[in-house]
């Protein structure tokens, strides 16, 4: 399975059900332990990006 998830320019419902399927695909055979730690490395990731984005406009 590959990490990229084609999203429409709209962001329609499919592509909830997409990203959906897709997390369910990474995480389905995790520990709760595991699940944990997957999903706040990816939160990091999305903090870092905004924080990033917020720096660099001088919010």
């Amino acid at each position: 399975m590959t990490n990229e998830i084609k999203i429409s320019p709209n962001f329609t419902i499919e592509d909830i059900h997409k990203i959906r399927y897709a997390n369910y695909e990474r995480t389905k055979n995790m520990t709760p332990k595991e699940i944990i730690e997957h999903t706040r490395k990816e939160a990091q990731y999305g903090l870092d990006f905004l924080k990033k984005l917020k720096d660099s406009r001088g919010i």
